[in-house]
């Protein structure tokens, strides 16, 4: 039943986000001409073709990854074939991230060239059925086909910008020549002040589809393992790694790919305050029994919860909080 309801959730905020671009470019329609929607209509198609072409070599690239064989990584490997095959998708192919942090991410644009890859850090950090809970739920994203939904709609709050950037340049220089160039000025002023605004409120709705197949996809993990401590346990010790490493290092390595990771390393060193307090016995892990009472007695800030709707990731605490309920 939660998982029908994230579905439901994340469905609603897409359909949501395009009834948006689409009264924007209504907007558009009215004041300037029915020709002028259709160009944003096609750029937006263009943006989205070349980042499900190149995406992938870009991700490959950025977060220097290394594909490896069976004979090479045979428990990786095995871990993945039988998580696939439980979550009735096609084995995706199994890469290595050589990246400082502990990290695991899946991308692709289908489920037939879904690719899982996981870092080095991560493999030395956790124990098997950590590392398993987390594979399950990365192979949770690409049973969802949430990678390919994300990459679709981030392009509109892009498309916004460039509407708002367009029409307000427009509207001042055509604002410069006085009489009727100054009334007609006017409109292209009014439809870039609405294009920024949706842009703002567009941007927000993302990052809330972005936070829902977060947990979605622990639903998914939870569903394929029925271990929910695990990955709980996993994610604070993803968490502990990240806030280890060195700021400058996050910010230089990572910034431009938050959203590929687990959980995100920008926040960690609070993240790891807040879920220290679920290691009762301080012994670097939780288990079932801490899991049980954090979801008790946890609760995310108000200002947490504010934070949050600029994030990528669910808040640390409310997302522990939501396994617990798994158990």
């Amino acid at each position: 039943m939660r998982t029908a309801w994230l579905k439901i959730r994340m469905g609603l905020s897409v359909v949501l986000l395009f009834a948006v671009i689409y009264a924007l470019l209504a907007v558009i329609a009215t004041f300037v001409g029915g020709g002028t929607p259709i160009i944003y209509a096609v750029i937006a198609f263009v943006v989205v073709a070349i980042q499900f072409f190149l995406g992938p070599k870009i991700v490959e690239l950025t977060m220097r990854i290394r594909y490896v064989s069976e004979g090479e990584q045979p428990e990786l490997h095995r871990m993945v074939s039988e998580l696939a095959m439980k979550a009735g998708i096609p084995k995706p192919r199994v890469g290595i991230s050589e990246i400082s942090i502990p990290n695991a991410f899946a991308f692709g644009t289908s489920k037939r060239t879904a690719r899982v890859c996981v870092t080095r850090r991560l493999m030395e950090m956790l124990r098997r059925d950590e590392l398993e809970a987390v594979l399950g739920h990365e192979l949770s994203h690409i049973k969802h086909r949430d990678m390919a939904v994300i990459t679709a709609l981030s392009v509109i709050p892009m498309i916004c910008y460039f509407i708002y950037f367009s029409f307000f340049w427009s509207g001042i220089f055509g604002g410069m020549g006085g009489g009727r160039n100054r009334q007609g000025a006017l409109p292209m002023m009014a439809i870039a002040l609405i294009a920024f605004v949706v842009y703002f409120i567009s941007n927000l709705i993302v990052l809330y589809v972005s936070r829902i197949r977060e947990y979605y996809a622990d639903a998914g993990s939870v569903e394929l393992t029925r271990k929910p401590h695990e990955l709980a346990s996993a994610l604070y010790k993803i968490i502990y790694g990240s806030a280890r490493a060195k700021p400058e290092k996050i910010k230089k390595e990572l910034e431009s790919m938050r959203a590929f990771f687990a959980a995100d390393p920008v926040t960690a060193r609070g993240d790891l305050k807040d879920l220290s307090a679920a290691d009762l016995d301080r012994d670097g892990k939780i288990d079932a029994y801490e899991l049980k009472l954090f979801a008790e007695r946890a609760k995310a800030s108000r200002a947490d919860r504010l934070m949050e709707l600029f994030s990528t990731h669910p808040n640390a605490v409310s997302r522990v909080k939501r396994l617990g309920a798994y158990l």
